[in-house]
């Protein structure tokens, strides 16, 4: 904020768009230890960025480091030269704050690694594998996306969806097999195309999902198999 300083995490955090993927365009492997309470997108949306300012310095720093950065409480109070104590302290204060100032009603995304997560990326896996498209279409917001990045294809909405997964899957001419992981916070999937010549699955592509409440708003498809090492997914799944 002018005239205030603020730790170098912070400050990146709220230069950091929303859904950013590394400079080239892949995703990031989530660090097991952290576990933000805000999603990014959720974390620059002006309400949220206007409810900050109205926290005190050291609350708004504590909040950003710890729920939409992920830190342990441990490193949040090592950064700002305190106690996990005062920390936590700073945090239940600023959580509260910030809760009354946001806007009633707004479609969260749920926890990471919640149950109702867990659900709602456990269905959309099976209707993937199921090649069942309509089901996949059941679980998406009205204004949902489907994004590849790099390549500048975009889709919104469920009938342009539609149509692309229909094409596609008339192209593969088998469902994908699906694995799950975790990118950029994001529930995410290795997935995998059944080979013809040998029995065994190959590597075909990752999915990471954008949660909205309990539906999808985004599906972001990179097509780089070449980072599955580093999302803990196989070479290849046996038939």
């Amino acid at each position: 904020m002018p005239g205030e300083e603020s730790p170098p995490a912070v400050a990146a955090a709220a230069q950091r768009p929303a859904g950013a993927v590394s400079a080239r365009h892949r995703p990031r492997a989530a660090a097991a230890r952290r576990c933000p309470r805000y999603d990014t997108k959720e974390s620059i949306e002006l309400a949220f960025v206007t409810a900050l300012q109205h926290l005190p310095p050291r609350q708004r720093a504590a909040l950003v480091l710890r729920d939409v950065l992920g830190y342990r409480a441990a490193e949040v109070a090592g950064m700002l030269d305190g106690t996990e104590a005062s920390v936590k302290g700073a945090l239940q204060r600023a959580r509260a704050a910030l809760e009354a100032q946001l806007p009633a009603g707004r479609d969260r995304a749920p926890v990471p690694g919640s149950p109702r997560e867990r659900h709602l990326a456990g269905r959309f896996a099976a209707a993937v594998e199921d090649g069942d498209i309509d089901a996949v279409l059941t679980l998406l917001t009205s204004d949902a996306w489907l994004t590849m990045p790099p390549e500048p294809y975009e889709y919104q909405g469920q009938a342009a969806i539609a149509a692309f997964l229909h094409h596609r899957a008339a192209l593969r001419g088998a469902p994908l097999r699906l694995v799950p992981t975790r990118a950029n916070t994001q529930p995410a999937f290795g997935c995998y195309l059944p080979c013809a010549q040998a029995p065994i699955a190959r590597p075909y592509g990752m999915i990471v999902l954008t949660l909205r409440g309990d539906q999808i708003s985004a599906i972001t498809w990179f097509s780089d198999s070449s980072v599955f090492p580093h999302f803990g997914l196989p070479r290849a799944l046996p038939q």
